[in-house]
């Protein structure tokens, strides 16, 4: 155990914790996503589903003697690949009504 300490990797039960907190994430989501009451949190469950299933990725990496570092390194590649995604679509979702907007000025 000392030498998981002094080479930075997680113990056993911090790697138990990391992946129980992924865990317990998506079950949240799943949660939110069924319950009747509220249309908000249904959009918190959705929007924590999609996150959840990126964060689940990250389930490999709890494993003791891996490096902290490795784990939020990857969950940041993770985040930044969500962000690129969600800024092509927005942008494609942009331009194309443009083109809409292009097509109804051409055909009035």
């Amino acid at each position: 155990m000392n030498e998981q300490r002094q080479s930075g990797g997680m113990t056993a039960t911090q790697a138990r914790g990391a992946e129980w907190v992924i865990i317990g994430l998506c079950a949240a989501a799943l949660i939110l996503v069924f319950q009747p009451f509220s249309r908000t949190l249904y959009g918190v469950g959705a929007g924590l589903v999609v996150l959840g299933g990126l964060a689940f990725n990250l389930v490999p990496l709890c494993r003791p003697g891996v490096r902290v570092s490795a784990l939020l390194r990857a969950g940041a590649t993770v985040v930044v690949l969500l962000l690129v995604v969600v800024a092509l679509a927005i942008g494609s979702a942009y331009l194309y009504g443009l083109y809409l907007l292009a097509q109804q000025a051409a055909n009035a």
